[in-house]
C-alpha cells in the first residue's frame, strides 16, 4: 500500500450484467437465493479483481448484495415497511422505507459482515466496511412512529454503532458510515454530530464519512466536528469549486480528506491531465498526510466500463503526481 496520497472508492460499484440477469432470474424465481448469492460473490471478485489490477490502495467491495444503501438496511431491520416507488434521480425509483414502529436489529444483528468477510478474504488490501450513517436512514424515511426526527436518528445511531463494532470484531480495520443527507439541512448539523458519536464511540478501526452533493458553504466549518477520522467529499462535480472553500477553513490536523476527483454523475471520462490538475490544487491546501484520493461518490450509476476507465484515470493520475514528486 502507498505511504502518501493514497487511492480508494467510495462505496458501490455498478452491477456487472450477469448479476442483473441473475437478479432479474431471481425475482422471477428461476433461481434460488443461494444461486443469488453465488451471483453476488462472483461480481465482488470482479470488483476486488478490477481494484487489484489498477493498484487501488484502500479496497471497497462494492455493495453486490445491496439496491439502494437505505432501503437495504431498512429491509433487513425491525419497525420499517415499505412505500410504493419514489423517484430518487433521473428515471430511477426505489422503495421508500416507512418507519412504523421502534427500530430494532432484530435477527439481522451483524448484517454486513458476511459479505465484508467474503470480500477481504480476496484480497491483501484492507477493505473498508460499509455503513449508511443514521441521519441519511432518517432523511431518506417516511416517520410515521416516532415524535420527531431526533428521537429517530438517535435510535437508529444505536443500531448503526452495534454493526460498526460486528465489522471491527470481524476485523475490518476502516469503517465508513456514509452520511450524504447531512448537508441538506444545515439546521440539523448538530443533531447529526450527535448522531454520528453515538455510531463511532469506542470503535478503533479507521471511521470514515462520506458527504456529497449539498450545501458545504453553510455547513463549514462545522462539518469538521464531525466525530470521525476521515471525511470524504466530492469536488470534481462543481469544477473543484469545494477546495475554494475548503482554502478558507484550515484543514484540521486530526483529519484526513479523500477528495472526490472524477465526476460519477456524467459519462464524460475525465483526462489524466485534468485530474492530476485538481490533486495539486488540492495539496496547495490539504497536507500530503492528510489526503486520499477518490471518486466523487459511489460508481452504481455508471456503466461498468465507464466505472473502470474513471477508476483508471485517478489511478493514472495518482501515480503520475507520484512520481512528480519523489513519493514512490
Amino acid at each position: 500500500m502507498a505511504k502518501n496520497l493514497k487511492t480508494t472508492s467510495v462505496g458501490s460499484f455498478p452491477k456487472p450484467p450477469q448479476l442483473m440477469a441473475a437478479r432479474a432470474r431471481y425475482r422471477r424465481h428461476e433461481i434460488t437465493q443461494e444461486q443469488l448469492q453465488q451471483a453476488e460473490d462472483e461480481a465482488t471478485r470482479q470488483v476486488i479483481a478490477l481494484q487489484e489490477e489498477l493498484g487501488i490502495d484502500i479496497f471497497v467491495h462494492g455493495e453486490m448484495e445491496r439496491g439502494d444503501m437505505v432501503a437495504y438496511f431498512a429491509e433487513n431491520w425491525q419497525g420499517f415497511s415499505e412505500s410504493l416507488p419514489v423517484r430518487s434521480y433521473g428515471n430511477r425509483y426505489y422503495h421508500k422505507p416507512i418507519v412504523e414502529g421502534p427500530v430494532a436489529l432484530g435477527k439481522a444483528a451483524g448484517l454486513t459482515v458476511a459479505a465484508w468477510q467474503k470480500a477481504a478474504a480476496m484480497t491483501s488490501h484492507p477493505v473498508k466496511g460499509m455503513l449508511t450513517g443514521p441521519y441519511t436512514i432518517c432523511d431518506w424515511s417516511f416517520n410515521a412512529y416516532y415524535p420527531d426526527r431526533r428521537s429517530l436518528v438517535l435510535d437508529l445511531a444505536r443500531l448503526v454503532h452495534d454493526e460498526a463494532l460486528a465489522l471491527e470484531q470481524a476485523g475490518a480495520q476502516y469503517i465508513q458510515i456514509d452520511e450524504p443527507a447531512l448537508s441538506t439541512r444545515p439546521e440539523e448539523l448538530d443533531l447529526a454530530i450527535e448522531a454520528m458519536a453515538i455510531v463511532t464511540r469506542g470503535l478503533k478501526a479507521k471511521t470514515i464519512s462520506h458527504v456529497c452533493y449539498g450545501d458545504f458553504d453553510t455547513i463549514l466549518p462545522g462539518l469538521f466536528d464531525l466525530p470521525v477520522d476521515q471525511l470524504d467529499l466530492e469536488a470534481a462535480n462543481q469544477n473543484f469549486a469545494l477546495l475554494d472553500l475548503l482554502a478558507r477553513h484550515p484543514w484540521p490536523k486530526n483529519k484526513e480528506l479523500a477528495l472526490g476527483v472524477v465526476d460519477v454523475h456524467t459519462h464524460r471520462i475525465e483526462s489524466v491531465d485534468e485530474v492530476k490538475a485538481g490533486i495539486r490544487r488540492a495539496l496547495e491546501i490539504i497536507p500530503l498526510d492528510n489526503l486520499l484520493i477518490d471518486p466523487d461518490c459511489g460508481l452504481k450509476t455508471r456503466t461498468w466500463e465507464e466505472a473502470e476507465e474513471k477508476l483508471r484515470v485517478m489511478a493514472r493520475a495518482v501515480q503520475a503526481v507520484r512520481e512528480e514528486e519523489g513519493l514512490e
